[in-house]
């Protein structure tokens, strides 16, 4: 299961998932706040495959550490319709109830998470070969790199502030600071190896 159609079945299983859940408890705002709490794990879990695939790789090589670099793009796109269709169910809140929707967030949050969306999108669009081309492999690194990094510090974020709150929330704030873990350790044996290369040899 590689490329596009491994993104093709897991966009299924995330629409059929969601329709699951909003056939057995309503269309309602439970149903769609199950949706939201759902397709906020599946995006977080997604996302970490993503952002963690060239880093596992460099850390410890093997088949499936090359399976995930190799579909980091299918992965992050799956993660971005997982992260739409949880935009989708919280835009369904709203609409349903509007007074429960600005109990659970602020204008703040919606900022920083609109900003995140951004990146996202602009992600997501920037994830083929031809858009890609026309970026320019430099803005494409930075643009990638950026981008991932807020939206780890988004998850970070939305993550944090319910740890304290419930117990359950524990093992997904571990897998986020697993996941920039394994990204900063790579990073630096990456460095350690240019440095060694770029170091004077001593003539014997």
């Amino acid at each position: 299961m590689n490329g596009w159609r491994l993104f093709g079945v897991l966009a299924a299983l995330l629409v059929a998932m969601s329709l699951v859940l909003l056939a057995m408890y309503g269309w309602d705002i439970e149903g769609i706040r199950l949706v939201i709490r759902a397709t906020a794990r599946t995006s977080l879990l997604l996302f970490v495959l993503a952002f963690t695939a060239s880093a596992l790789v460099e850390l410890a090589p093997g088949g499936i550490t090359r399976w995930q670099r190799r579909n980091r793009r299918y992965l992050g796109v799956s993660f971005a319709a997982s992260h739409f269709i949880h935009l989708a169910a919280i835009l369904a809140l709203a609409a349903l109830d509007r007074e429960l929707f600005w109990k659970l967030t602020n204008l703040t949050t919606i900022v920083l998470a609109g900003t995140a969306y951004l990146f996202i999108a602009a992600m997501t669009v920037t994830s083929f070969d031809r858009t890609a081309a026309w970026l320019g492999p430099r803005s494409w690194r930075r643009l990638h790199l950026i981008g991932g990094w807020y939206i780890w510090i988004s998850f970070a974020v939305a993550i944090g502030k319910r740890v304290p709150l419930d117990r359950f929330y524990w093992p997904m704030a571990a897998l986020v600071l697993a996941a920039a873990a394994v990204r900063l350790l790579a990073m630096a044996r990456r460095n350690q190896r240019q440095a060694k290369l770029r170091a004077p040899s001593i003539p014997a």
